[in-house]
């Protein structure tokens, strides 16, 4: 592969931001208004819209739940926020890298994978992304509705919690269930301004509830000495680092779902400076600070009930003041929102219109994921931090991170950044390389997802209880010294796989 010029049926901005021209629009079987570059005049997110993106993404319970979670695994509050605020800048980097194509093309992330997987080939990472986007959606959908089910039974009475069951749950809980994805379905399908609008508000309301919590706490702890002086119970010697490890690439999984389809939002970017500044202020600093108080929090209610709470949904539920407990509400119900609409419905969306885009539009895509999100069991991954944080961050961010370093080596360096806009939308162009595949990436994919998640294990309780799916000994038990470090394996080998295939096989048209 060798760089290209500017593509001639593209128009390039002053600032180097292109478009296409009005007589070079695709409109062949790879192409709907969804998936077609973002005109220049309504690129106009600024760097606010996008720190409010990470504000409300990062600002939600599972976000909670990771932070304490490190707590709950035996990590004192200083290393829990080390591992995280060292997992966000690290993410950060796949993230900007990724996100240059949004600005400057305007172009969503299954369209940019094509340049590198083949027009027909990027529908392999676009599913991937969307399964994974799925079960974060019935993850994040469960966690809502369970916030308004225990804060509502506060407010109704026992009556609403000891409701009669049905499939080992009460009919109250399902009632919150289906209203929380309702609510999310009627956002999500005015498109995406209205997303925008909805994080702008919801940022800086979540902040304040998290806030409102640690007051809570810190009142109840007698001061923030409690909440500070609870000792790591693994110390800093070889215990921690067992821990460490797989807690990093579990943090940083977190959001390798992002680091690949972030262009579905900087396609609408007013310019580089505008996501380069706004996801860099809006990540790592936002992260660091909501694990901050997420530690505070669940370290206070060790000193204050005896053990961590690390569900601030369960913590929420012991307030014992009606106005207290309906502002809880509020607050669990705008974060689980944001998080979930902006990270779990607009990458699907886009994902499956791109499987079909002539019978799949964005809205239809994001009712598939609704749907989908329904009939999976996602609380059997909230059921401990073991399982939620190194079997299924752990495992999903090995898997992202081999995608993402295949579009890395193809968008920086092999193409330097260039790409021909309109090709990418067209058969027997130059990303159409072998019948729409492109083997190279595939190839690369295989390898790199081996080498991160063949040797993924379960661990063993104190009973000697396997803690997951995954053998003991690993999938592939050679392979087993790599699975704490997945997420870097898997980026780094497929990365090089891509470069080396491409420069000793290179494609005539690419």
């Amino acid at each position: 592969m060798t760089a290209t010029a500017p593509p001639p049926a593209g128009r390039a901005g002053a600032d180097g931001r292109v478009e296409l021209s009005p007589d070079a629009v695709p409109s062949g079987p790879y192409a709907n208004e969804d998936l077609l570059p973002v005109p220049l005049a309504q690129r106009k997110w600024t760097t606010y819209n996008f720190t409010a993106l990470w504000v409300g993404m990062a600002h939600n319970v599972a976000s909670w739940t990771l932070a304490s979670g490190l707590v709950a695994l035996g990590m004192d509050w200083k290393q829990a926020v080390l591992t995280i605020a060292l997992a966000n800048v690290i993410v950060l980097v796949p993230m900007l890298l990724t996100g240059h194509a949004g600005p400057k093309y305007g172009i969503p992330f299954p369209v940019f994978a094509r340049a590198s997987f083949g027009v027909r080939g990027a529908n392999l990472p676009a599913l991937v992304r969307a399964a994974v986007a799925c079960v974060w959606f019935g993850i994040q959908t469960w966690i809502g509705g369970s916030g308004i089910f225990l804060l509502a039974g506060k407010l109704f009475g026992d009556s609403w919690a000891t409701a009669g069951t049905i499939g080992g749950y009460p009919w109250t809980q399902w009632l919150s269930f289906v209203v929380f994805w309702i609510i999310q379905v009627a956002i999500i399908v005015r498109g995406m301004e209205m997303v925008r609008r909805f994080e702008n508000w919801a940022a800086p309301f979540v902040i304040v509830g998290a806030i409102a919590l640690l007051i809570w706490m810190t009142d109840k702890a007698g001061g923030l000495g409690p909440l500070l002086d609870q000792p790591s119970a693994l110390g800093w010697g070889g215990d921690f680092w067992k821990v460490f490890f797989p807690a990093l690439m579990g943090m940083i999984g977190f959001w390798s779902t992002l680091s690949l389809n972030i262009p579905d939002f900087t396609r609408y970017a007013a310019g580089q400076r505008a996501q380069l500044w706004g996801q860099s202020l809006g990540l790592p600093t936002t992260m660091t600070l909501f694990a901050l108080l997420s530690v505070l929090v669940t370290s206070g209610s060790q000193a204050v009930y005896g053990e961590p709470i690390w569900d601030p949904v369960a913590l929420a539920a012991k307030l014992d003041n009606w106005a207290a407990v309906l502002f809880a509400l509020i607050t669990v119900l705008v974060a689980t929102l944001s998080v979930n609409i902006a990270a779990n419905v607009v990458s699907p969306a886009f994902d499956l219109s791109n499987i079909a885009p002539r019978r799949i539009s964005f809205r239809t895509g994001a009712l598939i994921t609704s749907v989908v999100g329904v009939v999976i069991f996602p609380w059997k991954l909230l059921a401990s931090p073991q399982a939620y944080i190194f079997t299924w961050l752990g495992t999903v961010g090995g898997l992202l991170g081999t995608v993402a370093g295949i579009l890395i080596a193809d968008y920086w360096i092999l193409r330097r950044t260039r790409l021909e806009l309109a090709d990418l939308y067209r058969s027997e162009g130059r990303y159409w390389y072998d019948g729409g595949w492109n083997w190279r990436a595939l190839a690369a994919f295989v390898v790199g997802g081996v080498l991160a998640i063949g040797g993924s294990h379960s661990g063993l309780d104190a009973k000697g209880v396997k803690q997951g799916p995954f053998p003991v000994d690993g999938l592939i038990p050679f392979l087993k010294p790599l699975a704490d470090y997945g997420w870097a394996v898997g980026l780094a080998a497929s990365l090089l796989v891509y470069v080396l295939l491409s420069r000793l096989a290179p494609d005539r048209r690419s």
